[in-house]
């Protein structure tokens, strides 16, 4: 008798472990399964821009501000440390983001507000400014890697890091500028 209850209760043991384990490989590969988030970079103004053109002395000062709208569709929040991002012109760093640490919650978006000097000297060094700016625009391309902690419901961290590359052009003329940015998260 003692050997059927102790069959019954391995059996019943075996079943429930391998509908715990189906339930968590399916919960998985659905419902929590990493999205990439969806980063938005929102150029509010060109603050300042100064072009000084004397004798020997070539001078160029921006000032950039703009809103970073992200959005987290995951189940799970996202912490990140602080990170500098960084902008490029035709492969030259010219400008160095400050990112603060910051919290993304669960299924929610993040607006953060930065501002940015460019390094005048690297820009105006580039053979290639002038003829974008005869063309009327400027492409920069910014980078930011963001090391942090994924939390799922308060139980389960994972390391992780977010990729963002966004792609600016910049209209001389107007100062406008139109952005297209894509990101990846790596667990």
């Amino acid at each position: 008798m003692a050997r059927r209850g102790l069959k019954i209760c391995c059996f019943g043991s075996a079943a429930f472990l391998a509908i715990l384990a189906v339930v968590i490989v399916t919960l998985s590969l659905t419902i929590f399964k990493p999205k990439q988030p969806q980063i938005t970079a929102h150029p509010i103004a060109v603050e300042s821009i100064q072009f000084n053109d004397t004798a020997n002395n070539v001078t160029l000062d921006v000032a950039l501000s703009m809103v970073v709208t992200i959005d987290n569709p995951n189940y799970g929040g996202f912490e990140y440390r602080s990170a500098i991002g960084y902008v490029t012109y035709h492969g030259s760093t010219v400008a160095e983001v400050s990112l603060k640490q910051n919290k993304i919650p669960a299924r929610a978006k993040v607006n953060i507000t930065t501002s940015t000097d460019l390094i005048a000297i690297k820009l105006i060094s580039n053979p290639t400014l002038w003829e974008d700016i005869a063309s009327g625009y400027l492409n920069f391309t910014s980078t930011a890697t963001l090391p942090g902690k994924v939390s799922m419901a308060k139980i389960f961290r994972f390391h992780a890091t977010a990729y963002s590359t966004c792609y600016i052009l910049f209209h001389v003329q107007s100062k406008a500028m139109d952005t297209k940015c894509y990101s990846r998260i790596k667990l």
